[in-house]
């Protein structure tokens, strides 16, 4: 397992969501770039939904990514074998890691109800928590897989800023 590829996608991330070194990006949005993928359609997922009364948008964000990577191009085909395989560790992983509600709760209006402030460093702190671990969960099962993946590179994102 590339330990150092996988590390590389959590410190992107927190670069990325943190907003200290390059400009903040929503959960969703920062998941999509990690990756290298096309981030449009992941704004949707921003602060659950749009609404709040969605899933959160990193743990929406992860299956999308798993489903971009390893998802079948024929929209016709059957599920891959990849993709079934790193949903359920998805699923697995995310339901040991992710910080949740007082009740367990992963919609976004849920997970974030005990901040009395939205734009408070500590639900951003919060939320960057699962962003993180949204990324490290989904390197690790491209790692698992033994899928190519490729991660943002860290150094232009501090390059852009500096």
């Amino acid at each position: 397992m590339n330990k150092d590829k996988i590390q590389q996608a959590k410190d992107v991330a927190k670069i990325m969501y943190e907003g200290k070194l390059t400009p903040h990006r929503s959960c969703g949005v920062t998941l999509a770039e990690t990756f290298c993928l096309p981030s449009h359609s992941y704004q949707a997922l921003r602060r659950g939904g749009i609404t709040g009364e969605g899933e959160c948008g990193a743990i929406a964000a992860g299956r999308l990514v798993l489903g971009e990577i390893l998802g079948n191009d024929d929209p016709t085909a059957p599920v891959t074998k990849e993709l079934f395989e790193g949903m359920h560790l998805y699923k697995t992983l995310t339901e040991e890691r992710i910080n949740s509600s007082e009740s367990g709760s992963h919609i976004c209006k849920d997970m974030i109800l005990g901040f009395e402030d939205f734009n408070s460093e500590e639900r951003r702190s919060f939320c960057a928590g699962n962003v993180i671990i949204v990324a490290e969960c989904i390197a690790e099962i491209f790692e698992k897989l033994g899928v190519d993946y490729k991660v943002k590179d860290a150094s232009s994102l501090i390059e852009k800023t500096g």
